[in-house]
Parts: structure tokens; C-alpha cells; sequence
């Protein structure tokens, strides 16, 4: 037997009566399973990230009539409470409409 495998012969018992029998420890299993978490996490806010970069978030301008004024309820404001153009094309947009019936006739 080598000096090292000796050492370790006589080292080792003595380490394992000083581990308490009764102590639950996550091991490497829990480790690997943290480590996992973390790279999913951090894969996620990297795909948010880039998908928050494509996102456009300046406001188009608002359309001016054929004089070149706005009407009422298109100035980007609710005074008599109108709804703003703006804000009717993205609701327009954003919801899909339903198929609309065939007329006959």
C-alpha cells in the first residue's frame, strides 16, 4: 500500500464520525437542480430581453385631416370624449375580427 492510500485508510473514519448521521444535505443532486434553475432563468430574460428590444414603443404620429387640421377627438386627447385615432387603430389591430356573413341579394 502506498503512503497516501494509508493516510486515507486512517483519515477517512475519522471524517465520517464527525458527519452527523441525522443532517440532511442537498448533496449533488441539489446543486445540479439550482444550476439548472439558474441557466433556465437566465435563458429566459435573455429571450425577454430580445424580444423587449424589438418592441417599438414611440407613438406614431397622429393623421391630420386634407386641410391639415385634426378633428375633434383626434388631437391624442380625450376632451368631449372621444377616443383618439391613434388609439382605434391599434384596438382595430389588435383584436381580430370576426368573419364577416356573406350577403345574397
Amino acid at each position: 500500500m502506498s503512503p497516501t492510500q494509508t493516510t486515507l485508510v486512517q483519515v477517512l473514519p475519522l471524517a465520517a464520525k464527525d458527519l452527523d448521521e441525522n443532517k440532511v444535505t442537498p448533496g449533488v443532486l441539489g446543486f445540479l437542480v439550482f444550476a439548472a434553475i439558474g441557466i433556465a432563468v437566465w435563458m429566459l430574460m435573455k429571450s425577454m430581453n430580445k424580444h423587449m428590444n424589438r418592441v417599438d414603443f414611440e407613438d406614431k404620429s397622429v393623421s391630420t385631416g386634407p386641410a391639415g387640421s385634426a378633428g375633434p377627438g383626434t388631437s391624442g386627447t380625450l376632451g368631449d370624449g372621444a377616443e383618439p385615432a391613434a388609439k382605434k387603430e391599434r384596438a382595430a389591430t389588435a383584436a381580430p375580427s370576426a368573419p364577416k356573413p356573406k350577403t345574397t341579394g
